[in-house]
C-alpha cells in the first residue's frame, strides 16, 4: 500500500517490478500483512472449470473447453465435511462455484447431500441452460430444504449492452429468464453484478433496482447480501501491496479478508485427489495451495497478490453470503 500520500494508478502499464514475490516482505521491504484462519464459515467448492460459455474477463478463465479443474464429486466432498464436523471448525456455510456448477453431474446429489448434513447451499450460477434443466430436481429441493438453499445468479450488469459486452449475444435474456424463474418459485435469490464501468455504486444499485422492479424480481438492490457487486480483478493492473501498517491506515483487521473464515475445495486435472487452496480467488496458484486436508489448511496466508489486495482488502469484497 503507498505510504507517501499519492493516489495509486491501478490501470498502468503493469504491476512495478518484483511486487507479490516475497511472501514475507513488498517490494518496498517492509513487512508483508498476513491473515490466518480463524474459523471455517464457508467451504466452497470449485465444481470445476468447465462452463456453458465464455466471458471476456473471467478470473478463473472458465469455458466450454477449459478444465484445468476438474469435476469433483460426491464421494471427494464427503470426507470434508466430516472433517469440518471432526474439527468443529463452525462450518455453516457450503458455497459452489465453477465454470458453471449445474454442469457437474454431480452438482444435485452434493446439494442434497449438504443440505441434509445441515448446512447452508451457496450456488453461485449463471441461470442458464444447465441449471434450467435442473428445474424439478431444484423444486424438491427448495421443497424439502426452503431458504437453506440459495442461489446466487451472476448479472454483470442492469442493461443487456453491458451483460453481453462480457458474456456474448443473448445471454442477458437467457439468464433473466432463469432469474425470473427462480424469483416465481419462491426460491432465496441474490444477483452478483461487476463495477468494471466505472460507474457510482448507488447509480448502479438504482439501475438494478429499476430492471428488478420492471421485471418482477423479488430482490432488494439496496441490500448488498442480495445484491453484491464486486470490484474488478485485473493481474496486470498495478496495485499497491498490503502491509501489517496498512491496517491501521485502512481501519480493518485481518479478520475482515476473506482467507480468515473461508477455504477452497479444487480438484486439479489429472491429480488423485482434492487439494485445499486459500481461497476461491486463487485456484491456479502453487502458493496458495494448503494442503489435501483442511485441518493442514489452518496455515497463515500471506496477502502476496494482487487479488488480495484490489478485491479483499481495497474491495472489501466477499465471495460469501
Amino acid at each position: 500500500m503507498p505510504d507517501d500520500g499519492r493516489k495509486t494508478d491501478l490501470h498502468s502499464a503493469g504491476p512495478a517490478p518484483h511486487k507479490f514475490s516475497d511472501p514475507s516482505v513488498t517490494a518496498k521491504g517492509e513487512t508483508r500483512a498476513t491473515v490466518t484462519l480463524e474459523r471455517l464459515d464457508t467451504l466452497w467448492i470449485n465444481t470445476g472449470t468447465l462452463c456453458n460459455i465464455e466471458c471476456a474477463h473471467c478470473y478463473i478463465e472458465s469455458s466450454p473447453r477449459n478444465d484445468h479443474l476438474a469435476y469433483i464429486t460426491t464421494a471427494e466432498l464427503m470426507p470434508y465435511l466430516a472433517e469440518a464436523r471432526r474439527l468443529d471448525m463452525g462450518t455453516t456455510e457450503i458455497g459452489f462455484t465453477g465454470g458453471e456448477p449445474f454442469m457437474n453431474p454431480d452438482m444435485i446429489e452434493m446439494l442434497d447431500a449438504v443440505l441434509t448434513a445441515g448446512h447452508r447451499a451457496l450456488v453461485l450460477t449463471n441461470a442458464m441452460k444447465p441449471m434450467t434443466h435442473k428445474r424439478a430436481d431444484l423444486l424438491d429441493l427448495r421443497d424439502r430444504f426452503g431458504d437453506a438453499l440459495e442461489l446466487r445468479v451472476s448479472l454483470d450488469h442492469f442493461s443487456a449492452l453491458h451483460h453481453e459486452e462480457e458474456r456474448g449475444p443473448g445471454t442477458f435474456a437467457t439468464a433473466m429468464d432463469g432469474l425470473k424463474w427462480l424469483s416465481d418459485e419462491g426460491f432465496s435469490i441474490a444477483v452478483a453484478g461487476r463495477t468494471r464501468w466505472g460507474e457510482p455504486l448507488e447509480a448502479e444499485r438504482a439501475g438494478y433496482a429499476d430492471l428488478f422492479a420492471r421485471e418482477g424480481i423479488r430482490i432488494d438492490a439496496s441490500d448488498p447480501a442480495r445484491l453484491v457487486l464486486f470490484p474488478e480483478m485485473d493481474e496486470s493492473a498495478d496495485v499497491p501491496e498490503i502491509t501489517t501498517a496498512c491496517w491501521g491506515i485502512l481501519g480493518k483487521t485481518p479478520s475482515d479478508v476473506m482467507c480468515a473464515s473461508s477455504r477452497m475445495i479444487v480438484k486439479r486435472k489429472g491429480a488423485e485427489r482434492p487439494a485445499v487452496v486459500a481461497c476461491t480467488l486463487l485456484p491456479y496458484d502453487p502458493r496458495f495451495e494448503l494442503g489435501a486436508t483442511l485441518q493442514g489448511s489452518e496455515k497463515t496466508v500471506p496477502l502476496n497478490h494482487p487479488h488480495c489486495a484490489r478485491f479483499c482488502v481495497l474491495g472489501g469484497a466477499s465471495c460469501s453470503a
